[in-house]
Formats: C-alpha cells, structure tokens, sequence
C-alpha cells in the first residue's frame, strides 16, 4: 500500500467478473488503485455464485464498492451550532444557513473555535473542525494561531482589570484545550504541538490566584494526555513488531495440509456462536482506529493546500490492518470450502458459512458477513457447481439480497439504517453492536471529497462538506466504542486468526481437483497450474 492511496478492487468485479474483463481486457484485478475504481462507477444487479463463469484472476484486495452515494440513502442531517459572541473582526467572513454554518474563511473558523467571555463553542462544531482544519492546517500551527488569540483576549481583560472575567474566559480556554487532548491526543505526539500546549497553560497559571482551580484542572489534563500516549506509543510500538503479514494470519499454503488437519467445523460448529467470535475480532479491530486516521482518506495534497497531512504508513497502519483482515476472512472462508475432498462434506461447509453469515447480519456485523459472502464468490468456491447444486440456497439467496450492488447497495443501507436505530434506541451492549461494511465507509467518505471542494469559488472553506464528512466519521467512531457482549473463545480466536490460508493457485488446484475443468478456459489454466 503506498500513503494512503488504499487499493481495494471494486464491487462489480466480484459480482460480475465477465464484465470488468470485458472493459479492462487483459487487467489484473489486483493491480487496480482505488482512485481507478472510482473513474467510471457501475451499477450492477446482484449475481449469485452459481452458474457463473470463473474469473481467472482473484482479488487480492477487499472490495471497495464504485457506484456513487445517491442522496436518497445517505441522509443530509446535518449538526446545529451557536454563533461566537463578542463581535470578532472575523464573524463576517462566517456563512450561516438556517443557523447552520456553511461556510468562512480559515482565520474566522479558528476564531470562531476560541471561546469568549460570553462565548463558548458547540461541541459538534469542536469535534467538526478539529477534525477538518488539518486538511488545511497542521495541528500545531492551529494550536499556535489559537495561543496567540487567546493571549489577545487575555491582555485585554488583564487591562480593562476584570478580574472575574478573566477566571472565566481562562477556565473556558482550559475546557477547550482538554476536549482536543481527549477527542485527538495523537495530535500532541508532535513535538511543536506539544510545545504550544505548555505554552498556552503556561500562560493561563501565570495569574491564577491562590484557589488555583485552573492550574489544578490543566494538570489533570496533561496526566490524562501522557497516559493516552503512552499507551498509544506502546501500541504502535507493538503494531510495529507485528507488521509481518503472518502474524494477522497464517501461512500461506501451496498445496493441501494433511486429511488430519482441523478444519473450522472441528474447532465451532455452531454458526451463532463462530459469529459472536468474529464480531470480537471486529470489535477489537476497529477499536484501534481513531478519527484522524479516517481524515487520512482525503488528507492527500490538495491543489489549494501547500501541506501534506499525516500521510505516512505508520499512522495508516490502523486502516491497513482493518482491510487485511476483511480479505484474510473472505480467503479463509474460500480455504476452508476448497480443502474438504467429499462433496457432501463441502456442501455442508458452505451451508455452515451461510448460517454464520446470517448470524453476523442478525447481530449488526455486516463487515463479516460481506467477507463470508466474498469469500464464498471467489472463482474457485463459485464454479463448484455440483456442489452448489446440493446447497440449500435460500438464505444465501436472501444475503445477496442484502448485499446487492445496485442503487449504491441500497438495500444494504437499509438495513445498516435500522441497525443504527435499534443501537440508538438500545437499553444493552447486544443490541448497540453496528459494524458497517468498512469499504463502504470508507468509499462513501472519499466520495463526499471528490465531489465537493474543500474551497468555495469565495475562498471560503466549504464547510458544509466537513459537517457531513464529520457526521459519518463520528457516527462510526460511535459504534466503535462499544463493549462486546460475548463471552471471548481465545481458541476460536486463535484458528479464525492464524489458521493457515491457501495462496489463490492452491484454491483454484483444490478447486479442479474436487471438481474437473469444464471448459477450454478452465482447461487452459488447470494445465498451467499443473
């Protein structure tokens, strides 16, 4: 993966391999970035795996899905906030539209960020610009230019001799300082940021008096801050050692282990329960992505931006690891069809794995489920047709149902839309868990950003693109943050995350060797394999 250009392959080429080969002659589908997935979106309908020809070339990326975001299924709610007080030089450079802001030049927006004596700013609008200003901006530069206008505003309280006005507005300061350490503490790893920071409390204890509530409540805040990144900087740490691709699965295998090997019915065959364990893994996962690391998606060099925003690996690695784990899920599932010999053992394989994905889809964790649906479309799983024949194919019928490309996945973002109600109206932990589709996400995101400028033609930042941006984001890092219900199988865990995967020749050679090439096609590439 280069910066953070993910590459993922798009939709349709799962769901109708024939007809990407037919527009990209000669591609392999693993060689498509994600920027080219998006050039020329295509709806398709839904295709089951039976019946269907075999690609000759599988994706090695999970899919990223290409049609556009219709306004129809996306919602355009969008977060209200008070406007600064106090007549700020800036104020007129601020767009409202129904008591929404839409729009400002940078300088206004960070004044608009720093509160007043009178003043203080909405949370949403907080989190909204924090988030969004280090496309424009890096962390430490806003951090000095909000120094700088709050020590502004101090001298001229420190002259007018407001005493209680001034413990007001330095109370205020140290309210805003501790919502950006916990809501972005990354932000602080940064030497200069950090330096700011001091700098600013510094300023604010100067003329504290004897009760010292402000200086109290800044070393409270400087505590937490540490620990967050202490245990962040363990993590990345940790996450270096882990880079190996190993280490989030298995080997990858060549030929067939031994008949005596464990297969994943061996280890759990209760599909409800495999679910619980995989929505452990997911939760555990997607824990360790944070808000900036979702900006990285649109964080590359803009043509009005003279910066380049954390876009280096390391700080993508959370994101990285999130998609690896969608495409070493879907192989698995594939390996563990094509390495059983009996048929009927294989159907019952399948059967199990449309069961599990069924349970995933009950307990709101869509993104394995579409990996289990993935996996069971690759080549080798869908051109075992006498298998198919066996399977009872109406529940699998009814995921693909759900999991249909056309209109933008429409269905799809139904039912992740009754999901979100049912976890907004939820009185427990089980009935909170959503786990959105991640490439979805992630193409919704890129989406919002390349069909609306960061700049309006006035200058201004188009700041109704960010209250969007900020609302999917922070509805995702929602349903992150809650608990797994489940009782944790540490042995489950284990197979489902280091057993051992096929390598895709070795799944298209157990794919012919349970059942024979059909066609020329199919000829051709069992004599190369061979």
């Amino acid at each position: 993966m280069s910066g953070l250009a993910l590459k993922f392959v798009a939709v349709y080429t799962l769901f109708c391999p024939r007809l990407y080969s037919a527009q990209h002659p000669g591609r392999s589908l693993s060689c498509l970035s994600m920027c080219e997935c998006w050039v020329s979106p295509v709806e398709t309908d839904g295709i089951g795996p039976r019946g269907r020809k075999p690609k000759e070339t599988m994706p090695r990326k999970s899919v990223l899905f290409s049609s556009i975001l219709r306004p129809s299924c996306s919602g355009q709610g969008q977060p209200s906030m008070g406007e600064r007080g106090g007549g700020a030089s800036g104020s007129r450079d601020l767009i409202f539209q129904d008591g929404c802001l839409i729009s400002g030049s940078l300088e206004a927006l960070i004044e608009h960020l720093v509160p007043t004596v009178d003043y203080y700013p909405d949370k949403t609008y907080i989190f909204t610009f924090l988030l969004s200003s280090r496309v424009f901006t890096p962390p430490h530069d806003l951090l000095a230019r909000v120094g700088q206008i709050c020590l502004e505003q101090r001298q001229q309280l420190e002259a007018r001799s407001e005493k209680a006005e001034l413990k007001s507005f330095s109370a205020k300061i140290v309210q805003l300082l501790k919502q950006w350490t916990e809501a972005f503490p990354y932000d602080f790893q940064d030497e200069k940021a950090m330096a700011e920071l001091k700098a600013i409390t510094y300023r604010l204890t100067q003329c504290e008096e004897e009760n010292g509530t402000v200086k109290k409540a800044i070393t409270q805040m400087m505590q937490s801050l540490l620990l967050s990144l202490a245990a962040r900087s363990q993590l990345q740490e940790l996450r270096e050692k882990l880079r190996s691709p190993a280490v989030d699965k298995g080997p990858v295998l060549k030929a067939k282990p031994p008949a005596t090997q464990k297969d994943i019915l061996g280890m759990c065959c209760d599909p409800l329960v495999l679910a619980q364990q995989l929505t452990h893994i997911e939760l555990e996962r997607v824990s360790s992505i944070h808000p900036e690391d979702l900006m990285q998606i649109i964080s590359h060099v803009d043509s009005r931006d003279n910066h380049r925003c954390r876009g280096d690996l390391t700080k993508t690695y959370s994101l990285e690891a999130y998609d690896n784990w969608f495409n070493c899920l879907s192989m698995l599932v594939a390996t563990e069809v094509c390495r059983v010999v009996k048929k009927k053992h294989r159907t019952r394989m399948l059967e199990f794995f449309i069961d599990v994905a069924r349970e995933c889809f009950n307990i709101g964790n869509f993104n394995s489920m579409m990996a289990i649906i993935s996996g069971m479309n690759l080549s080798p799983v869908a051109r075992l047709k006498k298998t198919w024949s066996k399977v009872k194919t109406a529940k699998f019928d009814v995921l693909e149902h759900h999991m249909d490309p056309s209109s933008n996945f429409c269905n799809y973002r139904t039912a992740l839309q009754g999901a979100t109600q049912r976890s907004q109206m939820a009185n427990s932990n089980r009935e909170k868990i959503v786990i959105p589709v991640f490439n979805l996400f992630v193409k919704d995101i890129y989406f919002l950003h390349k069909i609306h400028t960061n700049h309006l033609p006035n200058g201004h930042i188009n700041f109704k693109k960010f209250w969007e941006i900020s609302r999917l984001i922070h509805e995702f890092m929602t349903w992150t943050q809650v608990e797994c219900p489940f009782e944790k199988d540490k042995k489950i865990q284990s197979y489902l995350l280091t057993a051992p995967i096929y390598s895709e020749e070795a799944l298209f050679i157990a794919s012919f060797e349970s059942e024979g090439p059909e066609n020329h096609m199919e000829k051709d590439s069992w004599k190369t394999l061979r």
